[in-house]
């Protein structure tokens, strides 16, 4: 049975810190300088580069740290679970903490124990406006300890059986977006190709846009009615401003982002909406808007925006009233096809990271064996 110790017996924690940003002389340097952020963007166990550097000045007039090359960098708050492993040495910010190994213990068990206890890691933050993991409790999580020998050797395991696993989650994100990017080129094909069932015309013949409407703080009221951004359904609220079904469009954020409402709903300032679908049917302009390519049309400000008056313009063909029937037809059965193919691809995913997290629990009850981990 293996003995456990505290992660203070066994490792060095250091906190983090940011120089103050207003100095030009404490950034751009040499010092590579993590952020939670750039952890959650990357897929690499192993880091050597990171987007933005500190000087040594700046690393000395804050309270930023370098840690040695081999340590294990934690992210404690927004959100708790990032890890990486640092090959060089390196600071980061106060969203940070840096977990350098006794030499009883191997960087990558570390890594790999932290990975398997992301729950209780984030079940260990405290805090109202967000949930930060200090210092004392990291402390004072236990981590089984076997010999060097034997750590060495479940890392081998683990580094072996997630490279084929994570090869397979490779593969199944590929053939996801593969089958998203499918579909998209159909609806494209489908808008682009109509002949003698369309009529040459401009959007604004066919529909009217209209802007989304913000919400104030007074009117934030708890509801059932979705009120939907550019990203999708922002929030609820019990007042409805437009009666559904209804098709929304990204204006700001997410640009060009399409959305179809059944019910009623609050379509927010970030959207443009569909105010008038001068007797099409509401899902052929939905489809439509996923088939349109808007990413030239932005206002070229310094946050883009989709303005109205750039999209009723557009010349287009467009399916006649007596077609829109038996083209939406067509459409919805090739959409339910590729989302039934999403779905499990999307399962597919889930399990091959279940596996993972058993593997790991395995792997810190001890009864990990190369057999197992092959069957």
């Amino acid at each position: 049975m293996w003995g456990k110790l505290a992660l203070n017996e066994v490792t060095t924690i250091i906190n983090g810190g940011t120089p103050k940003s207003g100095v030009a002389n404490y950034w751009n340097g040499s010092v590579p300088w993590i952020t939670p952020k750039d952890m959650g963007s990357t897929n690499s166990v192993e880091v050597t580069k990171t987007s933005r550097t500190i000087s040594e000045q700046g690393l000395q007039k804050s309270s930023a740290k370098l840690v040695p090359e081999n340590s294990v960098i934690l992210s404690t708050r927004a959100p708790i679970g990032h890890l990486v492993i640092n090959k060089v040495p390196m600071a980061f910010n106060q969203g940070c903490r840096g977990l350098c190994p006794h030499p009883k213990l191997d960087t990558k068990f570390l890594f790999y124990f932290l990975k398997a206890n992301v729950k209780l890691l984030d079940n260990l933050g405290t805090g109202t406006t967000f949930k930060e993991l200090s210092k004392s409790a990291l402390a004072a999580i236990e981590i089984p300890l076997p010999p060097l020998s034997e750590q060495k050797r479940i890392v081998a395991i683990l580094d072996e059986a997630f490279e084929g696993i994570d090869a397979a989650i490779a593969n199944t994100q590929a053939n996801l977006a593969a089958a998203r990017e499918l579909f998209e080129g159909y609806l494209s094909r489908v808008f682009n190709d109509l002949n003698e069932t369309s009529e040459e015309t401009i959007i604004g013949d066919q529909l009217v846009l209209q802007r989304g409407f913000d919400i104030t703080k007074k009117q934030q009221r708890p509801g059932t009615i979705p009120v939907v951004s550019s990203g999708g359904i922002k929030s609820y609220h019990d007042t409805a401003m437009v009666n559904g079904p209804g098709v929304v469009i990204g204006r700001k954020g997410s640009l060009g982002t399409v959305h179809f409402v059944e019910g009623p709903y609050w379509p927010h300032d970030t959207t443009l909406w569909v105010k008038d679908f001068k007797g099409n049917i509401p899902k052929i302009i939905y489809y439509f808007f996923r088939s349109l390519d808007v990413s030239g049309l932005d206002s070229g400000a310094a946050n883009p925006a989709l303005n109205r008056n750039a999209v009723h313009p557009i010349r287009t063909r467009w399916p006649k009233l007596a077609h829109q029937h038996t083209l939406l037809n067509n459409i919805e059965r090739i959409d339910k096809d590729t989302e039934r193919l999403e779905t499990l691809y999307q399962q597919k995913l889930t399990a091959l990271h279940e596996l993972k997290q058993s593997i790991l629990a395995k792997a810190f009850r001890g009864e990990l064996t190369q057999n197992e981990v092959a069957a």
